[in-house]
C-alpha cells in the first residue's frame, strides 16, 4: 500500500471512531435526559398524589366523613 493510501486509511478510521465517540455521546446525554424527565414526572405524580390525599382529607372533615 502506498503512504498516501496508507494515511487515507487511517484517517478513515480516525474519522469512524470520532463519529462512534460522538455518536455514543450523543446517545449518554439522550438517555441521561429521558432519566430525568422521568424522575420529574414520578416526583410530579408524588406531589399531584398528595394534594389529592390532602383535598380528600379536607373533604372528609367538611362533611364528617371521617368518623
Amino acid at each position: 500500500m502506498s503512504n498516501n493510501s496508507q494515511s487515507m486509511s487511517f484517517n478513515a478510521g480516525q474519522a469512524k471512531g470520532q463519529t462512534q465517540e460522538k455518536a455514543s455521546n450523543l446517545m449518554d446525554k439522550a438517555s441521561n435526559a429521558a432519566q430525568s424527565a422521568k424522575e420529574s414526572l414520578q416526583e410530579g405524580g408524588q406531589q399531584l398524589k398528595q394534594k389529592a390525599q390532602g383535598a380528600s382529607e379536607a373533604i372528609k372533615e367538611k362533611t364528617g366523613m371521617n368518623k
